[in-house]
């Protein structure tokens, strides 16, 4: 009786450890299974739901199903010119074959790691393959608004500002360009470590304290070579404003004076023809009312007058002029 119940009692011990270890198992939605049986992969699960393993043999490895986020460290690189600059990389990517990833790598630690390898040596190919203009610019859309900027306003004023861009020549591929030139280098080396890899992104391209110090000298004084082509732009507007104001002034001016010559001419013509017609009524009342006005002009400015015979001063004795 007592072995019938070590034996009964072993045996539900044995049942609790099956049912704890347990033959079913769940795999959640975005997520993927491997089975694995002594190290030898024996199945994938790729689909959620209940499954059936062996207890105590399989082994359940999961894995992401979902699109993940590689974030790089911003690394110091040269260019095509030997210039250094910054670049930061961001790429997506998620697990495509779980029984290659398996046998490759198996953690998503080293995943990392080897996308890190991979990513960061497309990178530094690339980037020194090409000028420092292709990776910082992504197109020649700014070149041709100063272009045609240059042809409405007539002047040379785009040269100047093309190169304070950084340079005139076009770019022949360009920072997105690039960026698909290192996915697809990339690509070609992570298939066989079970990777699908998305995108690759530059988040950030920045330049080196020296280059930066450069850099800036030169948009400075570029900047102030375009400063100084303005003003002298607009010193030329004000000088040929300013000649046209006067040429206009002078011509309001010589219609003015031509119109009031012509209207004193024609008062002239008048007070001449009333005088005359004024003396032909009565000469002497003319002669005399003249005389009167003429003294009141002229006698208030006499400090002493030495002798009134003269005839200018005829009036003064007789309204008849006569002495």
């Amino acid at each position: 009786m007592k072995k019938f119940l070590s034996v009964l009692v072993v045996l539900i011990i044995a049942v609790i450890a099956v049912v704890v270890m347990g033959p079913f198992y769940v795999v959640d939605e975005g997520e993927q299974a491997v089975i694995v049986q002594m190290g030898k992969i024996t199945n994938v699960i790729t689909e959620a739901g209940l499954h059936v393993k062996v207890p105590f043999i399989d082994d359940v490895v999961r894995y992401p199903k979902r699109i993940m986020a590689w974030d790089g460290e911003q690394k110091s690189m040269p260019t095509k010119e030997k210039q250094y600059i910054w670049v930061d990389v961001t790429a997506r990517w998620r697990i495509s074959d779980p029984k290659k990833f398996y046998e490759s790598i198996q953690t998503i630690d080293a995943a990392y790691q080897k996308l890190a390898e991979v990513i960061d040596s497309e990178v530094r190919t690339v980037t020194a393959e090409n000028y420092l203009r292709e990776s910082v610019r992504n197109s020649n859309i700014l070149l041709e608004k100063l272009e045609e900027a240059s042809e409405t306003e007539g002047d040379e004023l785009s040269p100047a500002l093309i190169e304070s861009e950084g340079s005139r020549d076009p770019i022949l591929r360009g920072r997105r360009q690039l960026a698909e030139e290192i996915l697809a280098r990339s690509r070609r080396m992570v298939p066989e470590y079970g990777i699908e890899l998305i995108d690759v992104v530059t988040r950030q391209i920045r330049y080196n304290d020296e280059l930066t110090q450069s850099v800036y000298a030169r948009m400075i004084k570029e900047r102030n070579q375009i400063a100084q082509h303005r003003r002298s732009q607009g010193e030329g507007k004000k000088a040929e404003w300013m000649g046209r104001m006067t040429n206009e002034r002078m011509s309001v001016l010589s219609d003015a004076y031509a119109k009031a010559e012509t209207i004193r001419g024609a008062a002239d013509a008048e007070a001449t023809r009333i005088y005359a017609e004024a003396y032909s009524r009565d000469r002497g009342f003319f002669e005399f009312w003249r005389a009167v006005e003429s003294y009141r002009t002229t006698l208030p400015k006499f400090d002493k007058t030495l002798s009134t015979d003269l005839d200018y001063f005829r009036y003064l004795y007789s309204p008849l002029g006569t002495r």
